[in-house]
């Protein structure tokens, strides 16, 4: 499809045609409404997001990676989240990437020619060494863009698994991907200002995407994020408090449990529940793909044992 005047995140709102001249409460209670069909937008999309999350474990369980690949604030927001991964999860920055057309300076600086040479999308795909273990996710309201399209057909011949997050239906149907994920959330606030609704529907599936695939390859216990790293005293605190709450132990002796793991939270509950030092917890992680639970099977201390029961 190339008439872009027929597609859903072009077409002029009926609700907001007169938004001008309203007052600046009316304007934001205008916005807020359209707002609010994101969600159920995205929860439409449920099974395939499940899929395209099953595509990027798969990657990580293989030693893959993932890759955003956007134009404009679909660029930026694949920036976004894969810069999030490493201090959420204790992540390698290299697991999770985000390429945006026109670099770094696209961040900061609209740099709108850049997306539309799909030879640039496919270089880039080149320059990162893609393979049949990565997963490359391409973000493009329209469903359009040269530079994301370009970078996807590449990653294809290569063999890495592909996923295609648009939010125009028209243009759904002739994307090649192994799951195309149609985030349907109508004709924008302001017309085609896929900032709006468009960016906040893929802010939400990035956020799905990356964290589902997370919990799904252990960075998470309950709901606590044990893989992250304490180098900060936001994040200290909070390791403290999740290696407390797990092991029962008092905020002071977890602290001392963090210092003798290095700050790595997920190590320190391993060496208090199974009684060994830094270097043995390190081991019985490693042997058990890093998963917490499975490093703590077999007898354990009482104090302790019933949280991880209430959060089987």
């Amino acid at each position: 499809m190339k008439d872009r005047s027929k597609l859903t995140t072009e077409k002029p709102n009926a609700r907001t045609r007169d938004i001008d001249r309203r007052s600046t409460l009316e304007i934001v209670e205008i916005i807020n409404a359209e707002d609010a069909k994101v969600a159920s937008a995205v929860r439409k999309e449920s099974r395939r997001i499940a899929r395209a999350v099953e595509l990027v474990v798969e990657s990580f369980r293989r030693g893959g990676r993932l890759f955003y690949v956007g134009a404009g604030t679909s660029g930026r927001l694949g920036v976004l989240d894969a810069s999030e991964c490493p201090p959420t999860f204790g992540v390698s920055p290299t697991m999770v990437q985000g390429i945006i057309a026109g670099g770094r300076r696209a961040l900061v600086r609209s740099s709108e020619g850049a997306e539309d040479h799909a030879q640039a999308g496919a270089a880039a795909i080149d320059k990162r060494r893609i393979g049949p273990r990565d997963t490359v996710v391409g973000i493009a309201a329209c469903g359009l863009t040269p530079y994301v399209c370009g970078a996807l057909a590449r990653a294809r011949t290569l063999g890495a698994s592909t996923v295609f997050i648009v939010c125009a239906p028209e243009a759904a149907r002739d994307i090649r991907a192994d799951v195309v994920i149609r985030a349907v959330v109508g004709p924008e606030a302001i017309t085609g200002s896929t900032r709006m609704k468009a960016g906040t529907a893929t802010k939400l599936i990035l956020n799905t995407l990356s964290t589902a695939a997370m919990i799904r390859t252990g960075k998470v216990f309950g709901n606590l994020m044990v893989d992250l790293r304490a180098r900060s005293v936001k994040l200290r605190d909070r390791a403290e408090r999740i290696v407390a709450t797990v092991t029962g132990v008092s905020r002071s002796r977890a602290r001392k449990l963090l210092r003798d793991a290095r700050g790595e939270a997920k190590t320190a509950v391993v060496m208090h529940e199974r009684k060994v030092g830094f270097a043995e917890a390190q081991r019985l992680l490693a042997e058990r793909g890093g998963i917490l639970r499975a490093a703590l099977a077999g007898p354990a201390p009482t104090r302790g044992r019933r949280l991880r029961k209430e959060q089987s």
